[in-house]
C-alpha cells in the first residue's frame, strides 16, 4: 500500500530540551527514527522540525527534512503544514511516527498504513496488550478500548475497563492471568490526508482537553478509528533521560 510518513521533531521539548539530537548510542535520535522508518514500505520519509539543527542532523540521511513553523499545538499539526507543502492529495495516507520512537519497528509502520486499505476509517492507529497492573493504573500510559469490529470506543488515562472485582484504589491487583483484554495505546496513527485535514481544523473538544488525548477530538467527532494489536512489540519511547538510558541499553544488548 503507497504512503508516507512524516516524522514531528520539535527541539523545544520541555522535559528534554534538544531532545531529537539527544545522542542515542552514537547517533541524534531523530536519526534512528528517520532510519526505522526508512526500513519500512513508504514512498516518501520526510522529518518536520523547527530548528535548523535538526536539518543539519539528518543531511547524510536519505530522508528529507523540512523546516515548519514554531508554534504548532500538536504534532498533527506539524504534520498537516507538511502535507500541505508537499502538496498530497485528499485520498493520499500518511503515517505520523513520534519523533521519539528510536526503536519503533518498521513492520508496524507499513501495519498502521494497511489498516486503512478498505476505505472504511480514515484514521487508524495500534495497541500492544497490558500485563501489568502497575500499568493499567499509570495516568502516563494510555489505555483503549476496542469494539469487536476494531474500532475504538475511547482512549483514557484512567484504568479502563474498570475490572469491579478486582481493583480497588488501594490495592493494584496481578493482572497477568486475568485477560480481560487492557490495552496500552501506541501514540502512531495512519491518515487519509482528508480525515488529517478535518482533524487539524477542529478545536480540541472537552474530553480532548480534560484528557489531554487530542484523539479524543476523533471520537467526539464521531470518526472511526480504526485499532489493530502491533504486530510486533513496540519499545516505549524517549521522554526522560531514564528513558533514554533504557534504549541505549536495549541497543547495546540487542534486545
Amino acid at each position: 500500500m503507497r504512503f508516507s510518513v512524516v516524522i514531528p521533531a520539535r527541539f523545544a521539548s520541555t522535559r528534554l530540551p534538544g531532545k531529537p539530537l539527544l545522542d542515542i548510542a552514537g547517533k541524534a535520535m531523530v536519526v534512528r527514527v528517520a532510519e526505522r522508518a526508512l526500513a519500512s514500505s513508504a514512498e516518501n520519509v520526510v522529518v518536520a522540525t523547527d530548528d535548523a539543527r535538526v536539518l543539519d542532523a539528518l543531511a547524510t540521511t536519505p530522508a528529507a527534512a523540512v523546516m515548519t513553523r514554531d508554534d504548532h499545538p500538536t504534532g498533527s499539526d506539524r504534520v498537516m503544514e507538511v502535507v500541505e507543502l508537499q502538496g498530497w492529495a485528499d485520498d493520499d495516507v500518511v503515517v505520523n511516527v513520534q519523533g521519539d520512537e528510536p526503536l519503533i519497528p518498521p513492520t508496524v509502520i507499513d501495519q498502521v498504513a494497511g489498516l486503512l486499505r478498505d476505505g472504511s476509517c480514515g484514521v487508524a492507529t495500534l495497541y500492544e496488550p497490558i500485563t501489568r497492573g502497575e500499568d493499567v493504573f499509570d495516568p502516563n500510559i494510555v489505555k483503549v478500548v476496542v469494539n469487536r469490529a476494531g474500532r475504538a470506543l475511547y482512549f483514557s488515562r484512567a484504568p479502563i475497563p474498570w475490572w469491579r472485582d478486582g481493583f480497588s484504589a488501594s490495592d493494584v491487583p496481578d493482572i497477568a492471568n486475568v485477560g480481560t483484554g487492557w490495552k496500552r495505546h501506541i501514540g502512531i496513527y495512519a491518515f487519509r490526508v482528508a480525515a488529517l485535514r478535518e482533524f487539524v481544523h477542529w478545536p480540541p473538544s472537552p474530553s480532548e482537553e480534560t484528557e489531554a488525548l487530542e484523539q479524543l477530538r476523533l471520537l467526539d467527532h464521531d470518526r472511526a478509528i480504526a485499532v489493530a494489536e502491533a504486530a510486533a512489540p513496540v519499545p516505549g519511547g524517549v521522554d526522560t533521560e531514564a528513558d533514554a538510558a533504557r534504549v541505549r541499553t536495549m541497543l547495546a544488548t540487542g534486545d
